[in-house]
């Protein structure tokens, strides 16, 4: 099923980056490479790595521009390129687990500048100590995941993805998406109990 292209405003920038227009490659990518990037980081654990993955995926992107058809929203395509560039990682390494990333990791963009308004909402040093803790075991709990578990919680926390674009991205049915993060979530949720 082709979606519809006000439901999909990245469909309209992919048609016109295939027409030749960089402006819309340009918004595509502001809009998705942290995302795309995170994905990596979080799966791998080495940065140099995920940027190399991430730009192979932006490298298939530009590649394809011309051929590419909206088969599904451009977000679902830009992840089944990354899922499956992760798994040909994963086959010529033969690595067989993934792994996630130390939540005080950044991607390399600035973080926006926190309104001065709400600079009194910013916890103290104490509070600030205890989320870094409970962010940190959040990550543990993440890394510790089953890989089909992991993967389909990433793709949803950092790639934005809804259940059906999860499915498509991994070639796997809706429940299977859903069981996969209702588990992933409860044991998450459990591993927490005591951090809140």
């Amino acid at each position: 099923m082709t979606p519809e292209p006000e439901a999909d405003p990245d469909a309209s920038l992919m048609a016109a980056f295939g027409r030749g227009d960089g402006k819309g490659f340009e918004v595509l990518y502001a809009r998705h490479k942290g995302g795309v990037y995170r994905y990596f980081l979080r799966s791998l654990r080495e940065a140099g790595l995920a940027e190399e993955l991430a730009q192979d995926v932006w490298t298939s992107v530009i590649r394809t521009r011309a051929q590419w058809q909206p088969d599904a929203t451009f977000k679902t395509w830009l992840y089944r390129l990354a899922h499956n560039r992760l798994i040909d990682h994963y086959r010529r390494s033969n690595i067989v687990a993934f792994s996630a990333l130390d939540a005080d990791d950044r991607d390399g963009q600035d973080e926006a500048a926190e309104p001065a308004e709400h600079a009194s909402l910013a916890p103290g040093p104490d509070e600030a100590a205890a989320q870094r803790i409970a962010a940190r075991r959040v990550v543990h709990l993440v890394e510790g995941l089953p890989p089909a578990q992991r993967e389909a919680l990433l793709l949803q926390l950092e790639g934005g993805l809804t259940l059906e674009e999860i499915g498509a991205a991994t070639n796997q049915g809706m429940e299977t998406v859903k069981s996969r993060l209702r588990y992933a979530l409860a044991k998450v949720r459990d591993g927490m109990r005591g951090y809140l």
